[in-house]
């Protein structure tokens, strides 16, 4: 059998995916990450609440956030639109997870985040993320586009089409 006669196997199902960020301050991240993207952050409280009342999970582990439960090392934003586990809060679409971890930021980032503003409003757009804590890092001008790379709070980069 020839390479070109070989058979091919069968397309894979999509996978469900989500994007993780290291992070010293991960409900900061993902307040900044929610308003930046207009996702919520997610509500885990109602599980963390069962698994606190059978003794599955100890009070160390969980911290207070915008006023209930929520995981102390991790926290997450999914876009408003997607499907998501009410007993868990998790989101089945769309979704960044915020991980702590113990090592500060380092190097630059090899995965980034484009955002693209309407027609005409960047300028609007980097006004609004630099109000809820980004930085400018540089503007970017090619043959190809324009673009200004950015940091979100923690310093990881993110560039604004």
């Amino acid at each position: 059998m020839t390479q070109a006669s070989a058979p091919q196997p069968a397309p894979a199902a999509p996978l469900h995916w989500k994007l993780v960020v290291d992070t010293a301050d991960p409900h900061a991240q993902a307040d900044f990450w929610g308003a930046a993207l207009g996702y919520l952050v997610e509500d885990h409280s109602t599980l963390i609440e069962r698994l606190l009342s059978v003794g599955v999970v100890t009070p160390e582990i969980v911290v207070e956030s915008h006023g209930h439960h929520a995981w102390r090392d991790a926290a997450a934003v999914r876009h408003p639109q997607d499907p998501y586990e009410k007993e868990s809060g998790t989101g089945l679409g769309r979704r960044l997870l915020f991980q702590r971890v113990p090592e500060p930021k380092t190097v630059k980032n090899r995965l980034h985040i484009d955002l693209h503003a309407e027609n005409g409003k960047r300028e609007a757009e980097r006004m609004r993320l630099t109000g809820l804590g980004a930085t400018v890092v540089r503007e970017v001008k090619e043959p190809g586009g324009e673009w200004i790379v950015m940091a979100d709070p923690e310093g990881n980069e993110f560039c604004l089409h």
